[in-house]
């Protein structure tokens, strides 16, 4: 065998490693964005959930409410309904980017997706104030309500795991206004614990004015996470 057919065995073999090199390369720029296709595609499942879920749950909740006389039980469920609109606009956003807008335009969706969740927060913690402040004046007593228990007692489970994976998926994709979506699943989780104490306590002792005191202090908290959302400002993580 003569020298040359000795260095020329190398070139196979050095060719082969820069073009599997080249192929690991090429492959290695296509993780973020199946990464960010598949982030899409979770967080349009979350929001699809996050719709259906607050329908049959306001839907549940206005039925038990009027059979009970429980106005916290309308407020929950008339809350249920508002999540379920906010669940929509960030569907109409997530969608928007799926189809693959242009990024600019994609930013000009969220930002005016973002104010639209602003707005839900401050109309929510209006309303909460105004059926919290009426119970409280009416002195309203509320016939216990074994449906409604039982259905807050899911939605707090319900809540508290989509406020966590939409904080996720908000975190992946960027989006502030998933992240004030995320945060008003947190306040409704908070809602649902306060309703179920109202109800467990007018159910147990007949306390009828447990729950609008509580729901009247959540108002607070919830308007100012409204502005913020509304200003452009980061939500807090807090669930």
């Amino acid at each position: 065998m003569t020298p040359e057919h000795d260095t020329a065995r190398p070139e196979p073999e050095e060719a082969g490693s820069a073009r599997r090199r080249g192929e690991g390369e090429a492959r290695a720029t296509l993780p973020p964005r199946a990464e960010r296709a598949g982030s899409l595609r979770r967080a349009l499942r979350l929001e699809y959930l996050t719709v259906g879920w607050n329908v049959v749950e306001g839907l549940v909740a206005v039925t038990a409410a009027l059979l009970a006389g429980s106005v916290a039980l309308l407020g929950f469920g008339i809350d249920s309904f508002v999540e379920s609109a906010s669940g929509a606009v960030l569907v109409w956003r997530l969608r928007a980017e799926r189809r693959g807008i242009d990024p600019a335009q994609v930013e000009r969706l969220d930002a005016r997706a973002h104010k639209l969740v602003g707005a839900s927060l401050l109309l929510l913690a209006a309303y909460v104030a105004v059926e919290a402040g009426l119970a409280l004046w009416g002195r309203e007593e509320p016939r216990p309500s074994l449906a409604g228990i039982a259905l807050t007692v899911v939605s707090l489970a319900v809540m508290q795991w989509l406020a966590r994976a939409k904080r996720r998926a908000a975190r992946e994709l960027g989006s502030r206004a998933l992240e004030a979506d995320a945060f008003q699943t947190s306040a409704c989780f908070w809602l649902s614990l306060v309703t179920l104490a109202g109800l467990g306590l007018n159910a147990a002792f007949g306390w009828w004015w447990a729950d609008p005191v509580a729901a009247l202090g959540m108002t607070v908290f919830i308007a100012r996470e409204g502005l913020e959302a509304w200003r452009g400002e980061d939500c807090c993580d807090a669930c």
